[in-house]
């Protein structure tokens, strides 16, 4: 074959759609599996009969040799994994299911651990995936407050209903994309979870939860492929979540950036980041003890948790000899204040989230460094002092400024072999630049 022409496969080839990508977790849907509802006034698509047709073919003996295959091209030669792929499956857009699931699989390893290879995935249902250590630490909540049967209204791909079964609990799973039930039940059954974990087609607001004590939900996000942020917005709403939960023990999964003023009367939230990203907000419902704010950091897989009311202001006082950068889910859930106090430290603004100290702390809740010198914001001037220390490389860092840091790294033209951590920021009413070591302490 050397020197043939070979036909790189096409662009309808490449993004040919995977079951489940036209994915809305709510609305007037033909409900299959467990239980159903006649909506009266329209057939399964055809988009819903391909989807399901491609489950069954990535699901069976056929398609699971395709991925391997896939799977093995792409690790010996990504920019040639399609070319070859075509030279042994002929339908293009099997090949496509293929290689998509193969690509996905090794993405989902970050979320899912050693799980991501025996499961499949859809591109919006792998992004909006708990991951792993999230959900499992939701999971055991569930337990500890009692929790036996739990519906999940909006269960995607999977991964929370997966975590509640791996606890222990009975998981009525629902989706309204057949495609995407589909595969979150074939998911169940190649981890060996589906003897506790039943997955239904259909509405979540209209699925009986007259048999489960609790509901979890996470809703989706997107509007066609945009993020939404007002919960309103979601699909389902949030409100209509949280009505047709009741009483009952309830989670509702929400996007980090959810305005306070938002949360439901009653709940609880809590923001979570895993290694430095805030991933997901949840509000609860019925959890014993239940503070009304809390962030939860994941360090290296263990998760500390910050609680407080969201309302208090922190100390207001000057610089110090170390600045803290609170972790984005202490931020986000306004407990500045709180974490100031357990580590002793002060804002220099009352409304810039840097805490300062005369002597170094240690908390997974923060990152702090050393202030060597405290400079005036003046782009000239501090050219001029890096230049003096021979600081070539420079993080910058930036709060309650109108900076760009990329501008500024321009504008100051480095040069030599130190580095330091630049952080723009205001002392009351002063804008200065913070010039400190390199390294976090």
């Amino acid at each position: 074959m050397d020197g043939a022409a070979v036909r790189l496969p096409s662009r309808r080839e490449r993004s040919a759609p995977l079951p489940g990508a036209a994915h809305a977790r709510h609305g007037p849907t033909q409900y299959t599996g467990d239980f159903t509802r006649d909506t009266g006034n329209r057939a399964p698509s055809a988009s819903t009969h391909n989807n399901r047709m491609d489950v069954e073919w990535l699901t069976s003996t056929d398609g699971a040799d395709t991925i391997a295959i896939a799977t093995r091209l792409l690790d010996d030669d990504p920019d040639r994994a399609g070319i070859a792929l075509a030279r042994v499956v002929e339908d293009p857009h099997r090949r496509a299911l293929a290689l998509t699931q193969a690509q996905l699989r090794g993405i989902a390893v970050a979320k899912f651990g050693p799980d991501a290879a025996a499961l499949y995935y859809t591109r919006d249902g792998l992004e909006q995936a708990s991951r792993r250590v999230v959900a499992d630490r939701r999971a055991r909540l569930f337990v500890e407050n009692g929790a036996r049967v739990v519906a999940d209204l909006c269960c995607g791909i999977g991964a929370d209903a997966f975590a509640l079964a791996r606890v222990g609990l009975d998981v009525e799973a629902v989706d309204a994309d057949a495609g995407t039930a589909a595969l979150a039940a074939a998911n169940a059954s190649a981890i060996g979870l589906a003897d506790r974990l039943r997955v239904h087609h259909g509405d979540a607001l209209h699925f009986d939860l007259s048999a489960v004590d609790s509901v979890f939900c996470d809703p989706a996000r997107r509007k066609d492929g945009r993020r939404v942020f007002d919960p309103r917005d979601y699909s389902p709403p949030l409100d209509a979540v949280w009505s047709a939960a009741g009483p009952r023990l309830t989670a509702v999964k929400v996007a980090p950036g959810i305005a306070h003023d938002a949360i439901p009367d009653g709940a609880a939230a809590e923001w979570v980041s895993v290694d430095g990203d805030v991933v997901e907000a949840a509000l609860w419902r019925g959890r014993a003890g239940q503070a009304n704010r809390t962030a939860v950091v994941f360090r290296g897989g263990e998760a500390i948790e910050l609680t407080g009311t969201g309302r208090r202001d922190a100390d207001v006082g000057g610089l110090g000899e170390y600045v803290y950068e609170p972790d984005g889910a202490v931020i986000r859930a306004r407990l500045v204040a709180e974490l100031g106090d357990l580590i002793g430290a002060r804002l220099a603004h009352p409304t810039i989230a840097y805490l300062y100290r005369d002597a170094p702390a240690t908390t997974p809740l923060a990152v702090g460094w050393r202030i060597r010198e405290v400079l005036p914001f003046h782009v000239k001037k501090l050219r001029g002092v890096l230049r003096e220390r021979g600081i070539g490389r420079l993080t910058i860092k930036k709060r309650g400024a109108d900076v760009s840091p990329d501008k500024l790294r321009r504008e100051l033209r480095l040069s030599g072999a130190d580095e330091a951590t630049l952080i723009v920021t205001r002392d009351g009413d002063r804008h200065v630049a913070l010039l400190c070591d390199a390294a976090p302490v």
